[in-house]
C-alpha cells in the first residue's frame, strides 16, 4: 500500500488523473441533463407520471453521452491508432482523417469519431474501432434490430412500428423491420432454429423424473393454409403517380404450410420440443425431418416415440423410412370426420339415427373394436349411390390404417389419440401472425416469418440472432 507520504509513481498519477477527468466529464454531462429535465418540469404539477414521462423522453440524451464516454475510455487504443496492417494484403496502412459515424442503440444515439484506413492495393477501407465494438453495418445496432424483429414476429409490421415507438421512445420503420427479419431468416433451416440435443435430453429427463416408463415423445404433422401472392406482383406499374405497386394486377392463392412438431406428453399437459413450418413440398418436409434424425436431436432410445397424423399415405411412408420403430396413431378425430360424412349421406333424413350410429361407432373404435366397425360397414345397406361410395371409401380407409387404430392399446399406454398438439402449433405459429385479414405473403417472406416464429416458439430466438450477427 502506498502511504500519503510516499511519492506516487508517475504512471499511477497519470492514471488517476485520467480517471478523475473522465468522471468529472460525466458529472458535467449529468448536470446538464438535470438542468434540461428541470426545464421540462416547469409549469407541471409534478405528478409521478409526469416525472416518469419527462425522464423517459430525455433519457437518451444522457445515456448516449455515457456510452460515448465509455467508448473513449475503453477503446483509446483504437481511437489513437495511427497505423494498421491490411488484413487482406499485409501492407502497412497509415491513418487518414477521422471519420464520424452516428449509430442508434436502445439507449440512444452514440457518436463515434474514429480513424480511417484505406488500402489502395485492395481498394478497401477499414475502421478498427467498428470491429472492436462489433458494430452492425446498419445505423440501427444489434439491440434495436433484435427488438424490432422480436416485435415484428408477433404483430403486423405497421403495428410493430407503432408499438416500438411507444415502448422505447425510439423509431424503427416497418420497412427496416421487414429487411431485418429477412436478413435474420434468409437461408435458415430446421437445425438453425432447433434446440440442442442436450436441451432436448434435459427436458426428457425432467419429464421422465423417476418414473418406471420412458416418457412419450410425439411427432405430429399437418398443414395450415396461408394467403400468398405470386412473384409477378413484385415491381411497379404505371399509374397516376407515374408508377405504383402492381397490387391490382394479381390474384392471391392459398398455399399449404406443411409442418411438424415434436412434444413430450406428461399427463394432461405437453412439453414442447421443436416445431418447423414452411410453405414446402412433401419431400422438403421429409428432408427437414431427416436432418433432425441425423443430428441426433431426438434420442429414440430414451423415449417412446409416437407418430400422429391423418391418413395421407406419403406421411406414413416417410415415418416408416425414418422412424420404423415408432408407434403409429391415426388421428382419432380425423377419422371421426369420415364417420360424420358417411352418416350425413346415409342417415341425413334421420338426424337422431345418424347421431346414434356415430356415437356407437366411435365408442367401438375407442374401445379397440375396429374389426367390429369394419364388419358393420361391410354389411351396411347403402341408401343410394353416394352413400355406397362413402361406405366403400371408409372401408378402404380403415383397412389401409388397420395397424393405426388400436385406440384401446394407445389409451392404456398413455399415448395421445388426437392431433391437437400440431393443430395448436398451426394456430400459434402460422395463423396468428400470417393468416390476417388483408395479408398476402410472397412465399419467401412467409417462410422467413414462419422460421422466425418457430425460433421464438422453440426458445431458440437468441441462438438464431447470434447466427445472424456472425454471418453479417
Amino acid at each position: 500500500m502506498i502511504s500519503v507520504c510516499d511519492p506516487v509513481p508517475l504512471d499511477l498519477f497519470y492514471g488517476q488523473k485520467i480517471e478523475k477527468g473522465w468522471r468529472d466529464g460525466l458529472h458535467e454531462q449529468f448536470d446538464e441533463w438535470l438542468n434540461t429535465l428541470e426545464k421540462e418540469m416547469v409549469g407541471k404539477e409534478g405528478k409521478l407520471n409526469e416525472i416518469v414521462r419527462a425522464i423517459f423522453e430525455t433519457r437518451h440524451e444522457l445515456t448516449g453521452l455515457v456510452a460515448e464516454s465509455l467508448v473513449e475510455k475503453l477503446h483509446s487504443k483504437e481511437l489513437e491508432q495511427t497505423e494498421m496492417v491490411c488484413p487482406k494484403c499485409g501492407r502497412v496502412l497509415t491513418a487518414r482523417d477521422e471519420v464520424e459515424r452516428t449509430v442508434e442503440t436502445v439507449i440512444g444515439q452514440v457518436k463515434l469519431k474514429r480513424p480511417y484506413f484505406w488500402c489502395r492495393e485492395c481498394s478497401e477501407g477499414f475502421h478498427p474501432l467498428d470491429e472492436a465494438l462489433n458494430l452492425s453495418e446498419r445505423k440501427k445496432q444489434w439491440d434495436l434490430q433484435k427488438a424490432g424483429a422480436s416485435l415484428a414476429a408477433e404483430v403486423p409490421y405497421e403495428k410493430a412500428e407503432e408499438l416500438f415507438k411507444e415502448l422505447t421512445g425510439l423509431s424503427m420503420s416497418d420497412h427496416v423491420m421487414h429487411e431485418v427479419v429477412g436478413d435474420i431468416c434468409e437461408g435458415v433451416d430446421i437445425l438453425d432454429i432447433a434446440p440442442s440435443a442436450e436441451e432436448v435430453k434435459q427436458k426428457i429427463r425432467e419429464a421422465g423424473g423417476g418414473r418406471k416408463w420412458r416418457p412419450i415423445m410425439v411427432l405430429a404433422t399437418d398443414g395450415a393454409h396461408l394467403p400468398t401472392r405470386p412473384e409477378s406482383a413484385k415491381g411497379k406499374r404505371e399509374g397516376r403517380k407515374k408508377v405504383r405497386a402492381k397490387r391490382a394486377n394479381w390474384e392471391g392463392e392459398w398455399k399449404e404450410a406443411k409442418g411438424f412438431r415434436f412434444y413430450l406428453v406428461d399427463g394432461d399437459r405437453i412439453e414442447h420440443i421443436l416445431s418447423w413450418h414452411q410453405v414446402q413440398s412433401n419431400e422438403e418436409l421429409k428432408e427437414s425431418l431427416k436432418k433432425v434424425k441425423e443430428a441426433g436431436l431426438i434420442p429414440e432410445d430414451e423415449v417412446r416415440l409416437c407418430v400422429i397424423a391423418d391418413g395421407a399415405r406419403w406421411i406414413w411412408k416417410m415415418v416408416k423410412e425414418l422412424y420404423p420403430e415408432a408407434v403409429e396413431v391415426l388421428d382419432y378425430y380425423h377419422l371421426s370426420e369420415h364417420l360424420h360424412k358417411l352418416a350425413e349421406v346415409q342417415y341425413g333424413h334421420e338426424p337422431e339415427r345418424a347421431q346414434e350410429w356415430i356415437e356407437a361407432t366411435l365408442t367401438r373404435l375407442f374401445s379397440g373394436e375396429a374389426n367390429g366397425v369394419l364388419w358393420g360397414l361391410e354389411r351396411m345397406k347403402p341408401k343410394n349411390a353416394e352413400a355406397k361410395r362413402e361406405i366403400d371409401s371408409l372401408i378402404g380407409y380403415l383397412k389401409e390404417n388397420e395397424d393405426r387404430v388400436d385406440y384401446k392399446f394407445y389409451r392404456k399406454g398413455g399415448y395421445p389419440l388426437g392431433s391437437g398438439g400440431i393443430e395448436s402449433s398451426n394456430k400459434t405459429i402460422c395463423h396468428v401472425r400470417l393468416k390476417r385479414s388483408g395479408a398476402w405473403w410472397y412465399v419467401e417472406k412467409a417462410n422467413q416469418m414462419l422460421a422466425l416464429r418457430c425460433a421464438k416458439y422453440n426458445g431458440t430466438f437468441q441462438k438464431l440472432f447470434l447466427q445472424y450477427m456472425d454471418k453479417i
